[in-house]
């Protein structure tokens, strides 16, 4: 099975745009076809930013979401590496990929420029459909 780190923004468009690509890449995580790991940090990061209240996301969502990926993913806890990335925020993404030998979802990619492992959801998709 594929491992991957999902970054933030997946996982705020899964919970807040039911059928997308984010939530079809979630859901591929709770039928366990994809593994998915995380570190502390990136969990940290969950939790805060579904709780923004301006995303107005409900805490059944958020804690489901959240408990599930604490439960059922891989935790990691990567050495802070020092490749350079553009924004210094999504290093704790980055290391942990490199680490777990896994693809990197996120919607953005441009904070990842030269990582052959950081891919779109739609590209991510795309790639498990030919597998």
């Amino acid at each position: 099975m594929l491992r991957v780190v999902v970054d933030t923004n997946v996982v705020v468009s899964a919970a807040l745009s039911p059928g997308g690509n984010a939530t079809k890449i979630l859901n591929l995580f709770f039928d366990e076809k994809i593994y998915l790991c995380y570190s502390a940090e990136i969990l940290a990061e969950y939790r805060e930013v579904l709780s923004r209240a301006r995303l107005n996301i409900d805490v059944e969502t958020r804690n489901n979401i959240v408990d599930a990926i604490r439960i059922a993913g891989i935790k990691v806890s990567p050495p802070a590496s020092n490749t350079p990335l553009p924004d210094e925020s999504d290093r704790k993404f980055y290391d942990a990929a490199k680490q777990s030998n896994a693809l990197l979802i996120t919607g953005n990619i441009k904070h990842f420029p030269n990582v052959d492992f950081a891919l779109l959801p739609a590209d991510f998709l795309a790639v498990l459909a030919r597998k």
